[in-house]
């Protein structure tokens, strides 16, 4: 993490994966998910350490040796935290994803609360802490990601004072009345105000996150800060607002390859050369509203105005937590209405609904963003989405139309999408509706602003921006 005085200074990211991740079959490769590569040009060039998980169970005792993470490159080295199967159980799907990700996500389903999955939860939060406390140099930087560490914060201060501490919530930070349902909230709280600099997607998640801190007296606030009364010095925590965006320089480069446009074209000729695409990538999540996306898609695609024009529809829902239960429940359900608005549509002679259940690359799904004309996420609930500024960094010609979810940290940089409330399939339907009708000027005039916000708060920006933030806080 870039220090002002110092580009040689040894910085630390704690992040549930690590920056690689370990396959049986292919070996070490690259991580996947948004924050790798979010942070992957921010960091270039600075001595990192990442310390996360791989993804993957270390094998129980006895059963030989797990293959060690690499060394890293030059600039960036991994420490692994490694989990048992019991601990994976408990700490991943258990409080991550069967607690915490459902109450963060306004308790679209209801969050499953355990004590002894909490236990190894702190556990896990200490294991983080003693590997960076046992070997990061004096005065060092880190940068902690999201709900999976939120007790980091307090464990790290406690143990190492001169560290300079940041935090990062990627999901949004539930209202009062959600908040309250947590049994371990006071833990997380005390957690999180370890950090010298608590960062959040939007100025709503801030706000809620200080007001729930200032209510229960634990700090007083100074503007977005918060004033901690630890003994006769007190201890000032920065809360700031830091939207992550896409690297958006890369997705424009894709977007511009030919086999980006030959892809792009030879999906459009394969639907019968339709006169509009609407698309949707997803992962296959309860917070994304990909059920009812479906419908109202349906419905706007039977109404009269549409029913006798080729448009179609093409929803990626990429595979997710597979193994539990609430994301099988959602699978069926999916499935459910697809083939019911898919009976409904050809019994017009309408083509169906094109459901794709399955993870694709990065240039497929650029492929896709190029040959769409309308972009739709409608998620019940989202942190950020990256997804809806992707596709607006794909869009060089100043083409194409989104219509984005008003529950999404997006929104508030994107003013200029077809915006809906997405839990009311009428609105839904509206914001579809109009985005299909909407002229060309009309288009090329919101999308020419939405690229300007996009290009000008990218992942380069957000680290930038935190780290500099995080670099004033002493």
């Amino acid at each position: 993490m870039r220090a002002p005085d110092s580009k040689a200074a040894v910085a630390y990211v704690l992040a549930n994966r690590l920056s690689v991740e370990y396959n049986v079959e292919t070996g070490w490769r690259t991580s996947p998910g948004g924050l790798v590569s979010a942070l992957d040009s921010a960091l270039r060039g600075l001595n990192v350490v990442w310390v996360g998980w791989r993804g993957s169970p270390v094998p129980e005792e006895g059963r030989g040796p797990h293959p060690a993470p690499p060394p890293g490159t030059s600039s960036m080295s991994v420490l692994e935290i490694p989990m048992s199967q019991h601990e994976v159980s408990h700490f991943y799907d258990g409080v991550c994803n069967a607690a915490f990700w459902p109450l963060y996500h306004d308790a679209v389903v209801d969050p499953v609360f355990r004590d002894e999955e909490f236990a190894v939860y702190r556990r896990i939060n200490q294991r983080f802490a003693d590997c960076v406390a046992a070997s990061a140099p004096l005065g060092a930087s880190v940068w902690v990601h999201d709900y999976q560490l939120q007790l980091v914060p307090a464990l790290l201060r406690a143990a190492r004072p001169d560290l300079r501490i940041g935090f990062f919530l990627h999901v949004p930070f539930p209202s009062a009345a959600v908040f309250e349902l947590l049994p371990w909230k006071d833990s997380v709280l005390h957690g999180l105000l370890g950090a010298d600099l608590i960062g959040f997607q939007t100025g709503a998640s801030a706000d809620r996150f200080c007001e729930e801190v200032c209510q229960r007296a634990v700090a007083s606030r100074d503007g977005r800060d918060l004033v901690l009364g630890e003994s006769a010095h007190p201890r000032r925590v920065a809360v700031d607002v830091f939207p992550v965006g896409p690297d958006a320089n890369r997705f424009e480069t894709l977007s511009a390859t030919p086999a980006a446009r030959d892809r792009a074209a030879r999906i459009r000729a394969g639907f019968g050369a339709p006169e509009q695409v609407l698309l949707g990538v997803d992962r296959l999540d309860y917070t994304k509203g990909i059920d009812i996306r479906i419908r109202a898609v349906a419905d706007v695609l039977k109404s009269a105005e549409y029913r006798g024009r080729n448009i179609q529809f093409i929803q990626v829902a990429m595979p997710s937590r597979s193994d539990l239960a609430a994301y099988q429940e959602l699978r069926i359900r999916v499935e459910e209405v697809l083939h019911s608005a898919n009976a409904e549509l050809a019994a017009l002679g309408l083509r169906p609904i094109h459901y794709v259940n399955e993870a694709l690359p990065t240039e497929e799904i650029v492929a896709l963003y190029v040959a769409a004309d309308v972009m739709l996420v409608t998620s019940l609930a989202d942190g950020m989405n990256l997804v809806c500024k992707e596709f607006v960094a794909c869009r060089g010609d100043g083409s194409g139309r989104l219509v984005l979810s008003r529950a999404t940290g997006a929104a508030e940089q994107l003013q200029d999408a077809w915006l809906v409330a997405p839990n009311d399939l009428a609105d839904v339907k509206r914001g579809i509706a109009d985005a299909l009708r909407a002229g060309a000027g009309e288009s090329h005039g919101r999308m020419a602003r939405m690229r300007r916000a996009v290009f000008g708060a990218d992942a380069r920006h957000w680290a930038d921006s935190f780290l500099a933030r995080m670099h004033q806080t002493r």
